[in-house]
């Protein structure tokens, strides 16, 4: 009878061990938000920009988002590569672009902007995005554009 008890003893342990390790199983996937064209000039510089504003989930894990910010031509082509990102709590990301490093003929093209998260379950994460052009001499912003709109990004309610 002691060895059947043991027996199950064993089993429901390692049952319930089974089950600890099931639950914290992680999942990642990814989402992306594509800003529209913005027109830039030869003296002009695009941005990309993210913030992480969540704070550290109710068990301790720290917020992180982790993700990539990507520029693309009028024909669609990734202009060089995608610069990655891992942003905490408040911190911020840019990615710039001058426009010497478009490739573009003529004294003025289109550029789109593509933010790219990589979601981890359990790891909180709320990306604030935004998308800017300014003049590259002075610095002074031409176009500002605030992202939102897309599951698994926040944009503090602004569309």
């Amino acid at each position: 009878m002691t060895t059947r008890f043991t027996l199950m003893a064993l089993a429901m342990a390692a049952w319930s061990a089974a089950g600890a390790f099931a639950q914290t199983t992680t999942t990642t996937s990814s989402r992306s938000l594509s800003y529209p064209p913005v027109g830039l000039a030869s003296s002009e510089t695009a941005q990309l920009n993210v913030v992480n504003t969540a704070a550290a989930s109710s068990t301790g894990t720290a917020a992180s988002c982790i993700g990539s910010l990507s520029f693309f031509n009028p024909a669609g082509t990734l202009i060089g590569t995608a610069t990655t990102f891992t942003v905490g709590t408040g911190q911020i990301f840019s990615a710039t672009l001058p426009f010497t490093r478009v490739g573009a003929t003529g004294l003025r093209t289109e550029v789109r902007g593509v933010v790219t998260l990589t979601i981890t379950s359990g790891s909180p994460c709320s990306l604030v995005t935004s998308y800017e052009t300014y003049d590259t001499a002075s610095g002074a912003t031409h176009v500002h554009l605030e992202g939102g709109g897309l599951e698994g990004f926040s944009n503090g309610g602004r569309h």
